[in-house]
């Protein structure tokens, strides 16, 4: 369950809210001197991503487009997953402080994990019923 307890929220809207609480974050990580400051900026770019390939994949001009475009918004949030699980492991931040948003992290992957299978079942689906459709009219 998102933050704040609505499990209708859009994807589209909890990865948005997810990188407003990525970029202060990383506000608050980038006023520590030293790796924090690394670390930080490769944590915005992954985190900030996935919102803006979830929103762009509105957009897309096909399955397969909108697909490749969450794929990737999955693949921004394992590698934030990873440096948020670095931050917290190294103690180069509080547990306590960071913990909520790894776990925002882990459901963002689960539910981008769920939904891009179930776009490859449809468009495997799509390809078998146009397979059996052409072994049809061939008979």
């Amino acid at each position: 369950m998102s933050e704040n307890g609505d499990k209708s929220i859009s994807i589209t809207d909890r990865t948005k809210a997810f990188a407003i609480r990525i970029i202060k974050a990383c506000s608050f990580l980038d006023e520590k001197p030293g790796v924090c400051r690394t670390l930080s900026k490769q944590m915005l770019r992954s985190g900030t991503s996935i919102g803006a390939n979830v929103h762009e994949s509105r957009s897309a001009q096909s399955d397969k487009d909108f697909l490749h475009k969450m794929e990737i918004a999955l693949k921004e949030a394992r590698e934030t997953e990873y440096w948020l699980e670095i931050l917290i492991e190294s103690e180069v931040v509080e547990k306590g402080k960071f913990d909520s948003l790894l776990q925002e992290t882990k459901e963002i992957v689960r539910i981008l994990i769920a939904s891009t299978r179930k776009i490859k079942e449809r468009l495997n689906g799509s390809k078998s019923n146009g397979r059996r459709m052409e072994a049809a009219s061939e008979n």
